[in-house]
This record gives structure tokens, sequence and C-alpha cells, in this order.
């Protein structure tokens, strides 16, 4: 009978918790959470608590990663911290050879990219990057077709993402540009990733636009919280009209998304925003998502196109279509179950844990969420630039224009 595996995690937060309490341990059921660097302990542990009295008991907390190496001797190591700190811990942790899985974004800026992918050049841990939606059922069959010809070559892809979740990025700190770097960063990185994995080529050079102020954010006084509002009864985000309406986010008192502390300016998230995508071959494809949709307009997925055939798919709809350009045949597919990230947090999770006890190789290793980084600092540069962007390669020098 194997033994149970010991995890440390620095970084404490709800993504975290959610996997260790769900994917993590349905994988492995004796998994034991032994050590945690965290600041802020009062709400880690309360997090904590929900994974039972022995757990809580048990795990320890320490000030820094040396003692938590030191004293609890995991033989894994989970980083769930802001994303500003996901780069420096990884660094950190790139010579100890303990199986890591890693947060995205895995860098927020050009400067913790690079220096991210130095550390990584000969590092003897072996990273699982959190790249869900690449590893999803419904991508992975996508993917077989695409690489079995049903599309013949990929000529042309499109892939779209409406949030219905997007007040997240304006009423929690996932507003703070200086942590999150932005939300082709926070966001778009799972998107491009699978991108391509799909089409088997990097992104090579991008253009892209976004649209901030137009929805979200405003003039509002910074630090308003709907129970400090005289405009409850009428404001569409107000607990009260989110729990009539159906329309999702936070049901309790939240920050002000219309507050000026919501952000403003180049340096903030964006209402919605779009890349037009060039792969390594000549292809090209376009990449749109937009955080104000909500309820049934949510719509997450992509479009493969070729000479021979379009395979296209839906996270939201759990469903796939290959049509046949040149014969009368159409088919439609469907996923069943309604797991985390759409299956593919369990999927991740069988790979990590694959890594730590057999030596697996990882289906998202580092590179992976260094290129996707790229590609988003990219699109992230054009944004301001108004060109289009060089894509840095993974083990190539920047390109102009990248920065």
């Amino acid at each position: 009978m194997a033994t149970a595996l010991r995890l440390g995690v620095i970084g404490y937060g709800h993504r975290i918790h959610g996997l260790i309490k769900g994917s993590f341990s349905e994988v492995e059921p004796d998994l034991r959470l032994v050590g945690v660097v965290d600041p802020n302990e009062r709400g880690a542990r309360a997090r904590i608590g929900d994974l039972g009295a022995r757990t809580a008991e048990e795990v320890r907390f320490y000030d820094d990663v040396a003692a938590l190496l030191r004293e609890a001797r995991p033989d894994a190591i989970a980083i769930g911290t802001r994303c500003n700190l996901h780069t420096p811990y990884a660094m950190e942790l790139a010579q100890a050879g303990l199986p890591l899985f890693l947060e995205k974004p895995v860098a927020i800026s050009m400067e913790q990219a690079i220096a991210l992918e130095r550390a990584y050049e000969n590092a003897a841990a072996p990273v699982v990057v959190s790249f869900p939606l690449r590893v999803s059922p419904l991508c992975e069959l996508a993917r077989g077709y695409v690489a079995d010809g049903a599309v013949g070559d990929a000529v042309h892809v499109s892939a779209v993402n409406y949030v219905p979740y997007g007040t997240v990025y304006w009423e929690q700190p996932y507003r703070d540009y200086d942590i999150t770097g932005g939300l082709f960063l926070q966001k778009a990185t799972h998107d491009l990733d699978y991108l391509m994995y799909l089409l088997g080529q990097p992104i090579t050079r991008v253009a892209a636009m976004a649209t901030r102020g137009r929805v979200f954010g405003g003039a509002k006084p910074a630090g308003l919280w709907c129970s400090g509002c005289d405009e409850t009864a009428t404001c569409p985000e107000s607990p009260q009209n989110r729990r009539r309406n159906g329309s999702g986010g936070d049901l309790n008192d939240h920050a002000c998304v219309f507050s000026v502390d919501s952000g403003s300016g180049p340096r903030s998230n964006e209402d919605c925003s779009s890349a037009l995508l060039e792969f390594a071959d000549g292809s090209h494809g376009v990449y749109t998502q937009v955080f104000y949709a909500r309820r049934d307009a949510a719509w997450r997925g992509a479009t493969v196109s070729g000479y021979r055939g379009t395979v296209r798919f839906d996270w939201y709809a759990g469903e796939l279509q290959r049509i046949r350009h040149h014969a009368p045949f159409s088919a439609v597919e469907r996923v069943s179950g309604g797991a985390s990230h759409h299956g593919g947090d369990l999927e991740l999770a069988r790979n990590f844990f694959a890594v730590v006890r057999s030596g697996a190789a990882s289906r998202t290793p580092i590179e992976t969420g260094i290129q996707s980084a790229y590609a988003c600092l990219a699109a992230r540069a054009s944004t301001d630039s108004g060109a289009f962007e060089q894509v840095r390669q993974v083990g190539r020098p920047l390109h102009r224009g990248a920065a």
C-alpha cells in the first residue's frame, strides 16, 4: 500500500484550497497537508479547518520556504500565492528537486518571465503548471481530431471567452493590476496556452486591443462597499439585485465595481479585449475575452478550420461539433459531468501525483507556462503600442517589440 504523500503549500488561498479539498483529495485520498507558508495565517487556517479536524491540528505554519522544506519534509509543493509572487517562489524552489504545482500566470512581467526561464534552464524540480483547459477532455478530443487531420492543415482558429463571473476582477483583489498584471495574464494565459496546444505550435506575433472603463470602474468613492451606498435599490450589482436577477457574482456585501479604486487607465483591467494571433507556420487566429457577460451568455471555446473540415467546441455547452467540408456528414459529441474547470483540474491532479509518485512527465511543464506568459505580455504590450508585437520564444532571445 502506498504511503500518504506529504504536501507543502506556499500561499494557501481559495484556489489551492479548492484543489486540495476537491481534485487532489479525489486522486490522493490520504494526502497530508504538512506545512504552509502564508502571512495571513488566520485566513489560511479558516480554510484548512474545512479539511477536517485532523488536518487542521497537524498542519504547521512556517515563516519561509527554507523552514518549510527543512522541518515539514514535504514530498511536493504547491504554489498558490498572489500572482506577482508566483515567479519568486518558483525560482526559490527551482533547485529543491521537489515536484511543484504552480498556479498561473507563472509571471506577470517580462523581467519575471525571463528570470523564471533562466532559473529553470537546469532545474531539478519537475513542474505542473495550472493549465486545466489544455488537459480537459473536450480540448483533448478536439486536439485529437485536429492531429488526425479532421480539418486538414489548420489554417485558422478563433476562440472566445465570455466570462459570466467577470465582476470578480473588479470587486476582489484581482482588480489590483500590480498583483495580476492585467487580464491577458490573469485570464487569457489559459486560452493562449490551449490554442498553441491545439495547433501544435507557438504564437509568434500578436496585435491586440483593450476597452477599459466603459462598463466597470468609474467615479464612485474609493473604498465604497454596497453596505455604504445609497443606490443599492437600483444598482444591478447590489447583492439583492444580483440575487433577484440571478446574475451571479458575490451575493454578499462587496466592494463597488464602479469605484475609482476598481482601476482606471492602461494599468487597469479591461471590460473586454481581443488579439490577432500569428502562429509559427503562418496560420493565424483571433481571440476575444469579455468580462461583463452574464448567465446564458457564458461561452468559452474555439473553432479550428482547414480546407477539409471544421472542429468547434464550447466548454459551457459541453459539446464538440465536427463538420466534413467535402462529405455530407456532421457530428456532435457531448461530454458528461460538470467537474472543476470542465474536468481539467482532475486531469491535472492525476498528472501531478503521477509526477510525484512515479516520475511521469508533466503534461503542462514550466515551458508551457512561460511561453503563454510571453504571448500574453506581447498582447498586453500591443494594447499600449497599437502595433504588432513579436512574441519571445522559450530558449530564444527577445525579439524587437516584445518587451
